[in-house]
């Protein structure tokens, strides 16, 4: 009997846990040829997700549960549940029910097909205002233009991977995790599922506009070193300018003898300048907040609490990981 174990970071998700598990075990209940665990990781939540899922696992001997010493972000819920997974079969799911549950028994048809990886994709955004819906397909379209993976629009996080796929994405260290990329550029055959945008059970979205923006450069950066390459071609065309502006003031002083101060001319070409200039350091600094992260080693998180009772899996981790290290580039 396989094990199919199913991911969910968790973050203030004290009002969405009891109708995810009565869902959960619905459809658990149609999957009698697996053996079905969940997950959870408990983002440093500040509400009473950390209690509730505890209780859950003294209570449900299919439930386990790690918990974080403080919020390290859901890239890092992620990559934890990933790593002390033990399952044949993996999900990645929300706590919110945001990702459909019955989406699960499609995801593994599709896994008997000969997919290494199904994931659900959202053929609309609708409960959205606009201009988050605008700013997403931007997203998409700038990380397909500047980057070697191919985002496909409207995919998600909520997907189900063979043990073999799990293992590859595990085998990326670093740091600053942009798991929708590492999905992507691990490779692997994948199968989209579409369904419609659906609400929250409960509670409220924890990514206001400030934190998706941060998504997103990270996303940029740790895929694509274009934003570098078009500082270098930025700076270029402003001494190009530069240089032309110069043989138009050269000229016109030539062919007028009308007196010209200038200082207009001189406060534009500061500004200007100044003003490219602190945008290109912003650009490089980006880069070099990455590899300040990157060099410091410190871990992705750190458990205060979990269920888990052995560290088979991590030795597991441990002793194989080597086989997919170092084989591609970005």
């Amino acid at each position: 009997m396989k094990n199919l174990e199913v991911i969910v970071p968790c973050y203030n998700e004290e009002e969405s846990i009891a109708f995810f598990e009565r869902q959960m075990e619905e459809i658990f209940a149609l999957l009698p040829e697996y053996r079905c665990s969940i997950l959870y990781v408990n983002d440093g939540s500040k509400d009473g997700t950390y209690q509730i899922i505890k209780n859950s696992s003294a209570k449900k001997q299919y439930v386990n549960y790690i918990s974080f010493a403080r919020n390290f972000g859901k890239e890092a819920a992620m990559f934890a549940g990933l790593f002390h997974s033990a399952g044949d079969f993996v999900v990645v799911m929300d706590a919110d029910l945001q990702h459909p549950p019955e989406l699960i028994p499609q995801m593994l048809d599709g896994i008997k097909e000969g997919y290494d990886c199904c994931m659900a994709r959202r053929i609309n955004r609708k409960g959205e205002n606009i201009i988050r819906q605008k700013l997403s397909k931007t997203f998409y379209r700038i990380m397909n233009l500047i980057t070697s993976i191919d985002l496909v629009q409207g995919s998600t996080d909520y997907c189900l991977m063979t043990r073999q796929m799990v293992d590859a994405v595990l085998s990326l260290h670093e740091r600053e995790r942009f798991t929708k990329g590492i999905f992507q550029w691990v490779g692997f055959q994948k199968k989209y599922i579409e369904y419609e945008n659906t609400e929250r059970i409960a509670g409220e979205s924890k990514w206001s506009f400030r934190s998706l923006f941060r998504y997103a450069i990270s996303g940029i950066t740790a895929f694509s070193v274009t934003p570098l390459h078009l500082a270098s071609a930025i700076g270029i065309v402003v001494m190009l300018a530069a240089f032309i502006y110069a043989l138009y003031i050269f000229g016109s002083a030539l062919s007028s003898n009308a007196a010209r101060t200038g200082f207009a001319s001189i406060i534009i070409i500061l500004l200007f300048l100044g003003g490219m200039i602190i945008f290109l350091l912003g650009v490089i600094g980006e880069y070099l907040s990455k590899i300040y992260i990157e060099v410091k080693q410190r871990p992705a998180y750190i458990i205060r609490d979990t269920s888990l009772k052995t560290t088979e899996r991590k030795k597991q981790y441990e002793e194989n990981i080597d086989h997919y290290s170092g084989q591609g580039d970005q």
